[in-house]
């Protein structure tokens, strides 16, 4: 499953200026059309070309930054406005770069959800809490506002303003729980913008930047892979964002896998684990999770204790954790070379993050009513990462008792600009590897591909220049396929 970016016409809205001051109003039959083209005509309209309003030469380039990475499956519950996720998002000492945050069963999976329409209510709801911890009032100079001489007097509102600002407010609705989202469109003067979201059935993934290097990421790219019903329904699977800052590519990994503590059930997760490295595919370079430079895969990955027994019941009890991790699934499977190879996952200190009792800190072992309830507490919940130059901060578990999961996040200092070097050693050629080749080598037989055509254009509100990838073919040659089954194992 390979999702596109939308191409959004023009808005119907312009800045003036009224008293001083810049408001945004309904376009007008009257107004000249300088920052917009017509609107007829098709779906097939080209927008104009125009420069990016931040080129990424008019500053330095960036050495490293400072990545958040969170997880968390919420049971199925949408959250309340009372929810605080401040303690979740802000506990590092310094503010991130990025935030990579996914979450799983944002919604029941029962047949309704995973069969029906997606229900994109609760994934608003999501970036709604999310937006007001990292982007507070102060951030968006509410405060310098409330303090200017034109908030004494409010201005006078006409009927047309009404029925704007009424469709205006209908529009912001609708964008806080898209299908799929690249590219902010809020010009924040500080503060974060969403990169890009995505929603598959129960799992969730949003990227948040940093508004000061916005302009700097390109190519963002979205591939899912569904492995729940028949091996392909979207209850359990991937969410994988691809994107490009400067010259490094990053792969950001959100996923549910097979649940089950019996043992045998983490041969389906590794199954799962090699199905979504095959399956997820970007229509440009690089196509496949392994060929990036920095990878994060994050998500309720589900892998239990091993051979659970009574010495697991006492070490329970004593908070052995260290002697319990020697029976986590994915560090033996990992250990045996069957999943997860060449990956690397920070040292747990922290208890296991699953199962809870509903809005408790009581794993569900034998105080739940029902043995369908009853869990073994488990690591289910993992953060693991893969490429050069990235340095794991921190790995911690959050405590919030909103769900029978608790939330995992880490901290990552990411070292940029080796992405000019190949894994070889040897400088990679000065150009941007994400956008096409105009050699006749790019689009040879041997690569098993026609190279994808940029198409550059600015968003409706002109705060940035976006790339709109059009793929023209894809194939695979045999070669390709050899050397996917060669790093899968």
């Amino acid at each position: 499953h390979r999702a596109k970016r939308d191409l959004h016409l023009p808005s119907p809205w312009i800045k003036a200026e009224k008293n001083g001051d810049v408001q945004r109003r309904r376009r007008s039959c009257s107004d000249e059309d300088g920052s917009g083209w017509p609107a007829e005509g098709g779906d097939n309209l080209e927008p104009p070309r125009v420069p990016s309003c931040s080129p990424a030469g008019s500053s330095p380039p960036i050495d490293n930054l400072r990545m958040f990475v969170g997880t968390w499956n919420v049971g199925g519950r949408p959250p309340h406005r009372g929810l605080n996720l401040r303690d979740w998002l802000t506990s590092t000492p310094s503010s991130p770069d990025i935030y990579v945050l996914g979450f799983q069963e944002i919604v029941p999976l029962n047949a309704g959800n995973v069969l029906g329409p997606e229900d994109k209510g609760p994934a608003g709801k999501w970036l709604s809490l999310i937006r007001q911890v990292l982007n507070p009032a102060g951030i968006h100079g509410d405060a310098s506002e409330a303090d200017s001489p034109s908030a004494e007097k409010p201005p006078r509102v006409s009927f047309s303003d009404l029925l704007s600002m009424e469709e205006l407010e209908l529009e912001e609705a609708e964008d806080e729980s898209p299908d799929l989202y690249l590219g902010s469109i809020t010009p924040h003067r500080g503060g974060y913008c969403l990169a890009a979201s995505k929603q598959m059935v129960g799992i969730f993934l949003c990227v948040w930047v940093r508004s000061s290097i916005m302009h700097r990421i390109t190519a963002l790219e979205v591939s899912c892979v569904g492995r729940g019903i028949m091996g392909c329904m979207g209850n359990k699977g991937s969410i994988s964002i691809s994107m490009t800052l400067e010259r490094t590519t990053f792969c950001f990994i959100c996923t549910h896998l097979a649940s089950g503590e019996k043992d045998g059930d983490e041969v389906r997760r590794n199954s799962d684990v090699a199905e979504i490295v095959k399956r997820t595919r970007f229509q440009q370079s690089p196509e496949t999770i392994l060929e990036h430079d920095k990878i994060i895969w994050l998500g309720d990955l589900n892998y239990r204790l091993a051979s659970a027994n009574s010495d697991t019941h006492q070490l329970l009890q004593k908070n052995d954790w260290e002697s319990l991790l020697q029976k986590d699934q994915l560090l033996i499977e990992q250990r045996a070379g069957r999943v997860f190879a060449g990956w690397e996952e920070g040292r747990i200190y922290f208890p296991p993050t699953y199962k809870y009792l509903a809005n408790s800190d009581i794993y569900a072992v034998d105080q739940a009513k029902s043995r369908e309830k009853r869990r073994i507490p488990a690591w289910c919940d993992r953060i693991l990462w893969r490429g050069k130059g990235m340095k794991q901060m921190s790995y911690v578990r959050g405590e919030s008792r909103f769900s029978d999961h608790r939330p995992v996040y880490s901290l990552f200092s990411v070292l940029m600009n080796d992405g000019l070097f190949d894994r070889g050693g040897v400088k990679a050629a000065a150009v941007d590897s994400r956008k096409p080749s105009s050699s006749p080598s790019s689009s040879s037989p041997s690569r098993g591909k026609v190279q994808a055509e940029d198409r550059s254009y600015r968003e409706a509100d002109g705060f940035r220049t976006c790339n709109h990838p059009i793929l023209l073919s894809l194939t695979k040659t045999s070669e390709e396929r050899e050397r996917s089954r060669l790093l899968l194992g």
